[in-house]
């Protein structure tokens, strides 16, 4: 017979533990299952100083500790699984776990979040956390007073590369092709800051340095000739995939797999099931933007369970 729980998180990360911290705290008895990532994109971040709470910063894997440690605190059920696939036909939600066990839940949080898309040199790998970042507005002051390169022709690379200007004397964004693809106003206020050096038809051949990023090896698409940049850090902004490939029957998203929520909630069009985190945020993705939609949909879902008196 299926397990029936009161309140299911798939996913850890900030959104899933604080959604944790506050259905546990409210008597729900939260079940986590953390998926392939237990803390989520955290778990590959260096030093964070942007967290509210920490003033001497904390790295990725000890903030994620800490958070565990709290949901734990409130006898959250935290287990190493990955829910593999849902059924949200009914009223009582199912999902399956990777090993095919059944799990029955009258509501479900998602905070799945989302994978940044790398570019697959073996240097990105050995470099990531010396120098490779895919998150500028998070790493980016290390760099302070130093050049670095963004890697991207979207919105998401115009932002990185026009943050990063405010505080680095030199960006060199690469594009792949002879024009950006991001909006009108984000082009315009990448060509016209003096400080950010577009190469076009250009991509990244090698990320050098042994112990720490000291440049980027190029190579020019159309000429095939190569050069290389100093610099010190190196941003790769070419996108996130966000992980809810399972709900995609379920739950409405947008064409690039965001799903998405009932502005100002956590709701989704499915009864019972709320979202948080990256899985629904393509704009912020900040932990404490992740950590607050945790909040939020931990708070629906007890509003929810009242309303069905279920609790």
């Amino acid at each position: 017979m299926a397990e029936v729980l009161n309140c299911l998180i798939i996913g850890s990360g900030p959104a899933g533990y604080t959604a944790a911290i506050y259905a546990a705290r409210a008597g729900l008895k939260p079940v986590m299952f953390t998926g392939m990532e237990p803390g989520g994109q955290l778990m590959i971040t260096t030093e964070v100083e942007n967290y509210p709470g920490y003033p001497d910063g904390r790295t990725g894997p000890e903030m994620m500790a800490d958070f565990q440690k709290q949901a734990e605190r409130f006898e959250t059920d935290i287990r190493y699984a990955l829910i593999a696939k849902v059924d949200f036909s009914g009223p009582v939600h199912k999902v399956w776990t990777d090993s095919g066990e059944e799990i029955h839940a009258n509501t479900v949080i998602i905070s799945t979040g989302a994978t940044a898309k790398w570019l697959g040199l073996d240097s990105e790998k050995r470099l990531m956390n010396v120098g490779v970042s895919a998150c500028a507005v998070c790493d980016g002051f290390f760099f302070k007073g130093m050049d670095v390169v963004v890697v991207g022709g979207g919105d998401t690379a115009a932002e990185e590369a026009s943050y990063l200007a405010k505080i680095c004397p030199t960006v060199h964004l690469l594009v792949r092709r002879d024009e950006l693809r991001a909006s009108k106003i984000m082009q315009q206020r990448v060509i016209k800051t003096p400080n950010i050096k577009i190469h076009w038809n250009t991509e990244t051949d090698e990320i050098l340095g042994k112990e720490e990023v000291e440049g980027v090896r190029v190579l020019n698409n159309k000429t095939g000739e190569k050069s290389e940049i100093p610099c010190k850090g190196f941003f790769v902004a070419i996108g996130h995939k966000p992980n809810t490939e399972i709900f995609k029957d379920w739950i409405d998203m947008d064409e690039t797999g965001y799903l998405k929520a009932i502005p100002g909630t956590a709701l989704t069009n499915v009864k019972g099931v709320f979202v948080s985190g990256d899985a629904a945020d393509k704009v912020y993705r900040q932990a404490v933007t992740a950590a607050g939609t945790g909040c939020m949909a931990a708070l629906d879902a007890e509003r929810y369970l009242v309303e069905q008196e279920i609790v």
